[in-house]
């Protein structure tokens, strides 16, 4: 078994991004969300059709966000003036702006079960101490925030709210891009579809199905049975890859539609290795092909979205019961 320095060492033979295959990657999904939102719009098809378009259309934006994901991580299509001018503004339709998206995330690949950070992801963790001792506010803003609804909701609570208004009303100056993206999110929805059934089913369908769905993931990705958070003390950046990031054991249907987002544990050891490489790396190197594994069937969801407070003592996440 490698030491934790070897093992970065030998992930990066897959960070090398395949150019052609990121372009492919990008303008095939591109094409693919615009004409199954093109289609859910169409009032030439049946409802049932355009439904499921819709439907559609929501998870390719979920893989659609993976390769954004990856750009803004500088992973793939480093150094192209037209893949940023293209991903900084899918960035601003999606409720996504740089300004938060980046140093949001950056900061969380650096910090990532460290036991006291205030967040694993995008969303709060308190210790049970923590909770007992917080203000009703506190709890009650705690609670709605790891509520199952507020990841159905995503649309709304994650990205409109998380995302762009908190940020802006925070922080104008810094944020102002925020104000930019809501202009433009609602903007585009008006100027292309026009119509309010074309609205619905081709913008806001996919935009709702796809923010859930990146929604949960963000959250299963570190909240599971069996997380491992450390003090500060004691934490490890390879250590928090392997045991502090999930990887989504789906069929390859769904891997292509997560864009591999579910070989998390992969993507936390080198953030560096572009989305089409991260089954190959885990094929590769031994280390990690045993991770904490969660799925999207109900029994794995209903268990992660039990879990609401870090209990030190134990060393586990717990349910509101045994807090």
């Amino acid at each position: 078994m490698r030491s934790a320095k070897e093992l970065v060492v030998a992930s990066r033979k897959f960070a090398r991004e395949q150019r052609w295959r990121s372009w492919w990657c990008l303008w095939s999904t591109l094409g693919l969300l615009a004409t199954l939102m093109a289609l859910a719009a169409n009032d030439d098809w049946a409802w049932p059709v355009r439904i499921a378009c819709g439907f559609l259309g929501g998870l390719t934006l979920v893989r659609l966000f993976t390769i954004f994901h990856d750009q803004q991580h500088g992973t793939i299509l480093r150094g192209s003036l037209l893949a940023d001018i293209v991903m900084r503004a899918f960035g601003l339709l999606c409720l996504t702006p740089a300004s938060v998206w980046k140093s949001s995330h950056d900061l969380h690949h650096q910090h990532n079960s460290r036991e006291f950070n205030p967040n694993i992801g995008s969303f709060p963790l308190m210790t049970v101490a923590g909770y007992a001792s917080a203000s009703f506010p506190q709890r009650l803003g705690y609670r709605l925030s790891r509520h199952p609804l507020t990841l159905a909701l995503g649309y709304l609570t994650v990205f409109a709210c998380k995302m762009c208004l908190i940020p802006l009303f925070t922080d104008p100056r810094r944020h102002w891009d925020c104000a930019l993206a809501i202009v433009c999110h609602l903007g585009f929805a008006w100027f292309v579809f026009r119509d309010w059934d074309g609205i619905l089913l081709g913008w806001v369908l996919p935009l709702a199905v796809g923010c859930s769905v990146g929604s949960y993931l963000f959250f299963a990705q570190h909240n599971f049975p069996g997380v491992r958070l450390v003090p500060q003390e004691n934490w490890n950046y390879v250590n928090s890859a392997l045991h502090s990031s999930s990887y989504l054991s789906t069929g390859p249907v769904l891997r292509w539609f997560t864009g591999n987002i579910g070989y998390h544990h992969v993507h936390h050891l080198n953030a560096k290795i572009p989305f089409y490489r991260l089954p190959e790396a885990m094929a590769a190197l031994q280390e990690l092909q045993s991770p904490p594994t969660t799925s999207l069937s109900l029994r794995d969801i209903a268990a992660c979205l039990r879990l609401k407070l870090w209990d030190p003592a134990a060393g586990r996440l717990v349910n509101w019961s045994l807090r």
